[in-house]
Parts: structure tokens; sequence; C-alpha cells
């Protein structure tokens, strides 16, 4: 079936049912964003495989929302559907709440699947529709039409040690028991699978890159219960949990299981899904906030950082050896970026307790390089020559910590223009490394900070600055960031971010230079207290693509100091050629 045969059958369905419109979110019960092959329903349906983005259909007409990240991408994907990309966030774009109401007559019924909404997204969605009397209803019109639909992943389930994670089962569920009872929450539902794993010190493999499982938490004061498929649980994960006062029950009983609970306070968070509340709100009081256990996760505490100080030396030895590679070898071989992709795998792949990629690699040449979560396809991705720019952004799962890096750099001879973009991009990666903070400072106030040796050129990148890192857990981790949106959450130490401004030109190449951060105090004085950034990524930039002279003297220190310390850290584990370009590489400017 091509995406407008898919169209023409939804429609049929929606005429079956009297709607007037539907819509397709990005999202799987738990709301992760990277998702489940059963869940991809709006990459099924519409052939944009972004990790963003959503699709709403009437009966004469479809569109897809997503942001500045797949700008470029979206329009190739969608070549030959009907779908019409709506670009979020630009001047002229309609939210797609407006283009509803501006589309349908009084009256009309709009679906969407509650077991696959946010409950955020239900109240805003319903809140819209209603000002122009549209009624939202629940309503699931995929499931009769992707007849083919996989079933969901079931690999084992696997504990993540104590020694590793730097706190047991017993004391974090202590601690979010502790959090409930300052809300007087009889019960708190944990949704969210990075949450899950996180909460019970578990691992798993259901979602592609992400080293998480499908399973809810249901906890009240006494007792806790862990919904998931039975057949993922061994006997070594089954005594975990028993060790841990944890009760298993089948992942399909869940809904069932929570619409008995009647007369409580309920603690759930309003990313869980809309079914859920509907569960359980007409007989119970909900409280409707963050799930305490999403900050916490979000503070790594000592163990935790220690194993990201860890798995960047290995990292960071399998990019060096990856970079030498590809400039001295790969770039001469006619390889794909495909190929590329796998083989920069391989090289991380010789590392200690590397698990796998931490999400798919991006290897952007030349211009695809301007596609900010560019996929190189297996059939058909452009070969790569000695010549021009390349932009390659790639992470892996180790045991003890997650990594996700991006280093820019020349293959070959490259224009003026892109070496002044590209130092200037670099400039903005830098002050945000040598920044200095008081408490109580959010992303948003960082964030320009980045942004302002490209504003001062009057460029921009559409992207965040920074997300949250998990340890051996999502790459892309809440609640805290470093971004244009405001976002309340303060920056606290122990929070694992990335730091990777970017500039973009369409067709011609991309640019973008990453490190993972961590947040850390540095000195209370009168003024209060203040943090700084610990770098923990560990690998040189290349001075082909610098303009050394628009740096500043704190700017040439600072990469002066960062490539000593790589050479600290990485010479010892390099040798031959490697090594004898390596220390070429990190010689002071």
């Amino acid at each position: 079936m091509t995406t407008n045969d898919k169209l023409n059958a939804l429609r049929q369905a929606m005429k079956g049912q009297n709607i007037d419109a539907v819509v397709i979110y990005s999202a799987d019960p738990h709301m992760s964003e990277y998702l489940p092959k059963n869940w991809l329903e709006r990459v099924w349906l519409s052939g944009f495989t972004g990790s963003a983005g959503f699709v709403v259909v009437t009966l004469d007409k479809s569109a897809l929302w997503t942001d500045s990240r797949y700008f470029v991408q979206a329009p190739i994907e969608l070549e030959g559907s009907e779908i019409q990309l709506m670009k979020d966030g630009q001047d002229g774009t309609p939210s797609y709440t407006q283009w509803l109401k501006d589309e349908l007559d009084t009256g009309a019924v709009v679906a969407v699947n509650d077991l696959v909404t946010s409950h955020q997204n239900w109240n805003n969605l319903k809140s819209e529709l209603a000002k122009s009397q549209i009624t939202l209803k629940s309503l699931d019109l995929i499931k009769d039409i992707w007849t083919d639909r996989k079933e969901d992943q079931s690999d084992p389930i696997f504990v993540h040690p104590t020694g590793l994670a730097g706190k047991s089962v017993k004391e974090k569920l202590a601690d979010i028991r502790e959090s409930m009872d300052k809300e007087h929450a009889d019960y708190h539902i944990i949704t969210a699978l990075d949450d899950v794993a996180w909460t019970l010190n578990l691992r798993g493999n259901d979602v592609t890159f992400n080293p998480v499982f499908l399973g809810y938490i249901v906890l009240d004061q006494e007792t806790a219960t862990l919904f998931v498929n039975e057949n993922q649980v061994n006997n070594e994960v089954r005594q975990h949990l028993q060790e841990a006062h944890v009760d298993i029950k089948p992942y399909d009983t869940f809904l069932d299981a929570i619409k008995e609970i009647k007369g409580q306070t309920i603690w759930v968070s309003p990313s869980s899904n809309q079914a859920i509340y509907h569960a359980l709100e007409d007989n119970n009081q909900i409280i409707s906030k963050p799930a305490p256990g999403n900050l916490m996760k979000a503070i790594k505490n000592e163990t935790e950082l220690e194993g990201f100080r860890k798995v960047m030396v290995r990292d960071g030895v399998a990019m060096v050896k990856f970079i030498y590679w590809l400039k001295h070898e790969g770039a001469h071989q006619d390889l794909t970026e495909y190929e590329i992709g796998e083989k920069l795998r391989a090289f991380r792949a010789e590392g200690e307790n590397f698990v796998g990629e931490s999400f798919g690699s991006i290897v952007g040449y030349e211009g695809n390089g301007a596609i900010v979560h560019y996929s190189a396809k297996k059939d058909g991705s452009q070969k790569v020559k000695p010549k021009g720019s390349i932009l390659v952004d790639s992470g892996g799962q180790y045991r003890e910590g997650t990594t996700d890096i991006t280093r820019t750099f020349a293959l070959g001879e490259v224009t003026e223009a892109f070496i002044n973009d590209c130092t200037t991009v670099l400039k903005g990666m830098i002050d945000l490394s040598l920044v200095h903070f008081p408490k109580g400072t959010k992303g948003v106030h960082l964030d320009a900070i980045a942004r302002l040796p490209l504003w001062m050129r009057h460029q921009d990148f559409g992207h965040g600055t920074g997300h949250g890192v998990g340890s051996f857990m999502n790459v892309h981790e809440g609640p805290q960031n470093i971004r244009k949106d405001m976002n309340p959450q303060d920056l606290i130490p122990g929070m694992v971010l990335s730091n990777e401004p970017g500039f973009y030109v369409e067709g011609k190449y991309g640019i973008r230079h990453e490190n993972l951060i961590a947040v850390k105090e540095v000195e209370k004085t009168e003024s209060g207290t203040f943090y700084n950034f610990e770098t923990l990524t560990i690998c040189p930039f290349f001075k082909e693509v610098m303009n050394i002279e628009m740096l500043t003297e704190p700017q040439k220190d600072w990469l002066n100091e960062y490539h000593t310390w790589c050479k600290e850290k990485l010479e010892q584990h390099l040798e031959g050629e490697v090594k004898e370009w390596f220390l070429e590489v990190v010689e002071p400017i």
C-alpha cells in the first residue's frame, strides 16, 4: 500500500465511525520518543521516519507537523503523497488545533487513540476543539487497517547491578515513597519506560537503541507491582525483584488492574497516556504532576558520573581510530554513508562493555549534513569522496554509561565560508563550556551563550543546544535541557547534558560540534552558589576547519587545555600511525 492508499483506507474507517478527523501522534502507550516497531503508527501511515511529528487527517486533506530538525528530510519522505508539510514554529504555520478548527464544521468529531495520547495533549486538544463546538473522541482507527503490524519484541530483561547504578532498588523506592508522602499520594503510577527501568535497576531491548522494556509500575506505601511480559523475566530478574519486594503481573492486565483502584489519591504524570486517566479519574483523586523519579534519574550520583568518565575514554579511542581511518582510508574506498556508519559501530564494539549504539549514527556527507537528523539508508545512501566536509553524530551504549558526540571535519578541500561557519559554531560550544552560572539557572538562560557567535553574524540553528542524557539509558532524557523554549527545570549538579550548537546550509553542508557536559558546583560566595560544567567527551577538534584568528584568547586557552586533556586520556590507548596522527592533531594552537 502507498501512503495515499493507507489514507484512503483510514478515511473509509472514519466514515464507518462518523469521524471527521483523526490525529495520529508519534507515541506508544508510554509516550516514548523512540518507539517499539509495532507502535510506529505515524511512520507506517505517512512514510516520514523522523522522531518527532504527527499527522492530522480529515475526509479530504492531510498534513504533517514536525520541527526544524526535519524540514529538509520530511519533504523527501513525503514526496508522492498528498500529505502537506507543516513547518512547526515557522511564521505562517498554523497550530494543528487551529487547522482543525478551520477545516471542520461545528459539531464535527475528532478521534485520537487515548492509549497513545498523553493526558496533556488530550486536555489541550479537547479544550481548543470545544471552543468551536467540536467533540474529541477516543477511538483506535489504525488497528484494523495496519494488517501486517509486528508483535512486541520480547528479548530478556536483565539486571543493572547496584555497583553500576550507585543506588539500590529499595533505596530508590524509598525516595519515591517519601515524595509521595509529601504530596499525600496513596498510589503512584510510573509509566515512562526509562523511569521504570531506572527505578528497578533493570534494562531491556524492547526499543531500538534504548535499553528499556515495556512495563508499568504501580506503587503504594507498602507494595510495588511491575506489569510486564512475564516471558521476558528470567530467574535472576525475578529474584532481583523479590529482594526489593516488587511483585510481577502480566503487562496486558495493567489497565484492568488500575480500574479496581477506588477512593484513592493517585499521582500520575501528565505525560502519561490518557487511557490511564480515563481508567482512574471517575473514582479517584488524581495528582497530575511530573513523576518524582524522573528528576531523581536525571541527577546522576557519583557512581554514575564515574561510569560516564570511564566510557568516554573507550568512546574517545573508538572515535579517534574511526576518524583516522575515514580520513586516510575510508574516504578513498568509494564507501557509502551507511557503510561508514557501520564501520564506526565496529570501532565502538571493540570497547569493553559495549552493548550497542545509543541512536542511529548520523553520517551526513556534504549537503546531507544539513539534514539535522539524517539517517543514511542501507540502499541508496551517498558515496563519500576524499573532498568536502562530513558531519558524524553518533553514540554508544555501554554498561557504565551512554555517549553522544558530534564532530564535523574535512575529508579534502573545503571553502573559506565553511571554515568560518565551522569556527563560529565552535566558538559557541566553547563559550558554553566555559560559563559559570548561579544556582537556580535554567537551560533557557544559557542557550543564548552558545548562539551568540552565530547571532552576531545573523545566523542561527533551529534545534535545541542541549538535551539530557541517561546513564546506560535513553540518550535523550528530561526534564533538563538547554534551548530557546522556557523550561522551568533548574540545572542541578549531577545532570548530564549535550552541548551541541550547529549551523546548516541546505544542499551544501551541515556543521555541529557536540560534547557531553555535567553540571557541577564550583563555589559558594556572598552572591550565592555557583555552578559550571565538567566536560565529559574526549575527542579532539580539527584545525583544518578552524579560522584560528576568529578565536578569542580564552577560547584558544580552552581548546589547548581540552586537547592536552584528550592527550592525557587517550594517548596510552593508541599506537602506530594512529597515535602519531593523534599527537599532531592535539598540538597547541
